[in-house]
């Protein structure tokens, strides 16, 4: 009986040291354990950033004599000299979103494949075509295709505007160049002889030759508009995006860039005619030119400031309300 009572009596003393052990090292189990999910989630992101990083470096470093070429062709041709900034820009609006990202979980996914699919395709293309925009473009499909494979739907999503806006960098096909620009060229050759009919300069279009009085003026294919209207539109999108309003002003603005150059072109064809008129052959040639470039493109784009700031008092942009916050009781 005694040995019994001593048993009873060691069992309840090690049933009482057990139940009224300290809390503390519980909580530090815990205070240890958390921090290793937050460091396995670090390494992961950190992790897939090098991984995109080394991923857009070799896609760089394959598709490096078709950039290099590229980059020529913007030095060289006007009408896309703006493709020196398209890039910078795309990773400024990229790291203007660093925050959304780091909130976005990483989740790789296969569907990236299909982009990086379609970026091969249109490699071969253009290599067995020796068609440039089409090896231009695969370089643009192989960096969202990189995006989508190792960072997942969500980062690209956040990361679509800075990857579509890569598109405009690539020069379009002389063969499309060649057919838009001659109705370009027709529509600023018959409004300015309207305009200088109008004014009182007798003119007669012919094509897109301008028979004046003492000479006749020639529409080239670089007088078309087609140049200020690549550039019209890219400047365009930068400033829809710094516009912050709502999605539909922004297309709005973006698409006005094309009649709103159709018609600076216009007036500066007319402008040459009047100049060409009264001081000769020469106002339509050399700085003169030049000038009226430089004069009608800062008024194609003070056009798109009046718009915005019309379209602020026209089309206030609604507030949200907040809601009350419902304070427990």
């Amino acid at each position: 009986m005694a040995a019994d009572r001593a048993g009873a009596a060691t069992r309840r003393t090690a049933t009482a040291a057990a139940g009224h052990r300290p809390e503390g090292r519980e909580v530090a189990t815990n205070v240890q354990t958390a921090p290793t999910g937050g460091a396995s989630v670090g390494a992961s992101r950190r992790a897939a950033g090098a991984g995109i990083a080394f991923a857009i470096a070799g896609a760089i470093a394959v598709f490096s004599p078709i950039l290099y070429y590229m980059m020529r062709h913007w030095q060289q041709a006007d009408e896309y000299s703006h493709g020196f900034l398209v890039a910078p820009l795309a990773v400024y609006f990229a790291w203007e979103r660093r925050r959304d990202i780091r909130r976005a979980p990483i989740d790789p996914t296969w569907l990236g494949v299909v982009p990086l699919a379609l970026g091969s395709l249109s490699l071969a293309i253009g290599r067995l075509g020796v068609e440039l925009m089409s090896m231009r473009v695969a370089f643009v499909l192989t960096i969202h295709g990189l995006v989508l494979l190792l960072l997942g739907r969500r980062v690209y999503r956040i990361l679509a505007f800075p990857l579509l806006f890569l598109f405009l960098m690539v020069p379009l096909p002389q063969s499309l160049v060649n057919v838009v620009a001659f109705p370009l060229q027709l529509i600023a050759a018959d409004s300015a002889v309207n305009v200088l009919y109008w004014i009182g300069i007798p003119a007669l279009r012919e094509g897109n030759i301008i028979h004046l009085a003492s000479t006749q003026l020639f529409v080239a294919e670089a007088c078309s508009g087609l140049r200020s209207l690549m550039a019209l539109g890219t400047l365009a999108v930068v400033f829809a995006y710094f516009f912050r309003r709502s999605a539909v002003q922004r297309i709005v603005i973006v698409a006005s860039a094309i009649p709103i150059a159709i018609v600076v072109n216009a007036f500066r064809v007319a402008l040459t005619g009047i100049l060409t008129h009264r001081y000769g052959q020469a106002a339509a040639e050399g700085v003169i030119h030049q000038t009226e470039g430089f004069f009608t493109f800062g008024l194609a784009f003070a056009l798109l400031l009046l718009e915005a700031s019309l379209m602020q008092k026209i089309w206030p942009e609604r507030k949200r309300r907040r809601r009350p916050r419902q304070v427990p009781a």
